[in-house]
């Protein structure tokens, strides 16, 4: 099976990447005057080197799962997009000529799908409605949130609780420069 994209670049930018196989505590300390190689701070100096290594490491890491994410997300609008644009392509000389004449070279046959086929594009379109759903999810409880808030922002105004004590007096004063307008206007 071919590497995946997803191999290629944990394989090149994170297995080699990790503090101790650059250069182990022994070579780094052996940069240091002899005076200094027995310092704790030197090994401390290592530790710190070593943490800031492994949390770009890590950062790495999730820039790669994202872009997988990215790439079978844009994969799947390509389908998606080269499926409508074959519906919509959809011409009745042709399906004429597949009723007289049965398939031929010049009419497009659907693809035939075999077991070992069928299961990889069947996982892919569970992915993409698992997907779709959480973003549905999440749009969700983002709206119920903002219609929570609302609410509350709504009793509060019913009861006289404001935020903002000087509303009335804006609204007040608003007001009056809406009549005002009207006046001058008419």
């Amino acid at each position: 099976m071919a590497p995946t994209e997803a191999t290629i670049l944990r394989n090149y930018l994170l297995l080699p990447s990790r503090l101790p196989s650059i250069i182990s505590l022994q070579e780094f300390t052996s940069l240091f005057p002899k005076s200094q190689q027995s310092s704790p701070q030197v090994r401390a100096l290592y530790r710190d080197l070593q943490q800031q290594r492994n949390a770009l490491v890590d950062a790495v890491s999730a820039s790669i799962d994202a872009e997988v994410k990215q790439a079978k997300a844009l994969r799947r609008t390509i389908i998606k997009t080269q499926k409508e644009s074959e519906y919509e392509e959809h011409d009745d000389e042709i399906e004429i000529e597949r009723t007289l004449f049965g398939p031929t070279s010049t009419t497009v046959t659907p693809k035939q799908h075999s077991l070992q086929s069928i299961i990889p594009d069947l996982d892919s379109a569970v992915a993409d409605i698992e997907s779709d759903l959480q973003k549905l999810e999440e749009e969700e409880s983002a709206l119920l949130e903002s219609v929570k808030q609302a609410a509350g922002n709504m009793s509060d105004l019913r009861y006289g609780r404001l935020s903002n004590s000087n509303l009335t007096d804006e609204v007040i004063d608003g007001l009056h420069s809406i009549q005002e307008t009207c006046k001058r206007k008419s």
